[in-house]
């Protein structure tokens, strides 16, 4: 059997959870969309960690992963945005679609830098679906004003802009060069988890567990960017 058959089946997995996340996003089941976006960043973990462990990269293999992850975490965060914010903003939600391009710009630029081995090069594309995923599952009622919907839509924007931002953020990749800023930000982590899951269990509403990958992902861009000015 040809090697390579295993982290391209487990990249196409990847794919399919992209695809059932667009779909239910349509049907307005946010909360089961990110359960399939999340899925998904599990097997795109998997897919390369078993190319390695099998020693069988491929270039078909490259390609096929950055098209998953340009489903997953490019067109299925901005279909669950556009498909949140269309109750509330009409058709000006579409904006929210453009992230998904930016995305791909994204995916396209990592897989001809070679800076990014062990550390991204603006915010990877699986840390800005997690983001919106947690957001797309509270519920309206989070929303009081109106003007909170614009500002979301905005906000989309300057997400694709991070992506292709010219700002280092690290890697896990990187544990043993960047060990106090890792632990630094899986310390952090730990506390905006545990608030959010308290949060959950008071209010009895697990959407607000599923908001602690927003935090986290918050957090990370918050300490790469005083890394980045500190740095420069």
């Amino acid at each position: 059997m040809n090697k390579r058959i295993i982290p391209n089946t487990i990249t196409s997995c990847n794919l399919l959870c992209g695809a059932v996340a667009v779909y239910l996003a349509t049907k307005g089941v946010f909360v089961w969309a990110f359960v399939f976006v999340l899925a998904g960043a599990f097997f795109d973990f998997f897919d390369g960690l078993s190319a390695r462990l099998l020693k069988a990269p491929s270039p078909i293999g490259v390609e096929m992963d950055s098209l998953a992850d340009n489903i997953t975490f490019g067109l299925a965060p901005a279909m669950m945005l556009f498909c949140y914010l269309l109750p509330l903003l009409g058709w000006w939600a579409a904006i929210a679609l453009v992230m998904a391009a930016l995305a791909a710009l994204r995916l396209a630029k990592f897989n001809v830098d070679d800076r990014q081995h062990d550390s991204f090069i603006g915010l990877a594309t699986p840390a800005n679906a997690i983001f919106w995923g947690g957001i797309c599952c509270m519920p309206y009622a989070m929303i009081k004003y109106d003007w909170i919907a614009w500002v979301l839509l905005g906000l989309s924007l300057v997400c694709g802009w991070l992506m292709n931002s010219e700002i280092p953020m690290f890697s896990f990749k990187a544990f043993k060069k960047d060990k106090t800023t890792i632990i630094a930000f899986l310390a952090g982590s730990v506390v905006l988890i545990a608030l959010c899951i308290t949060k959950a269990l008071i209010a009895k509403h697990i959407e607000f567990a599923l908001f602690s990958g927003t935090a986290c992902v918050l957090w990370y861009v918050a300490l790469n960017i005083l890394l980045y000015l500190k740095n420069k």
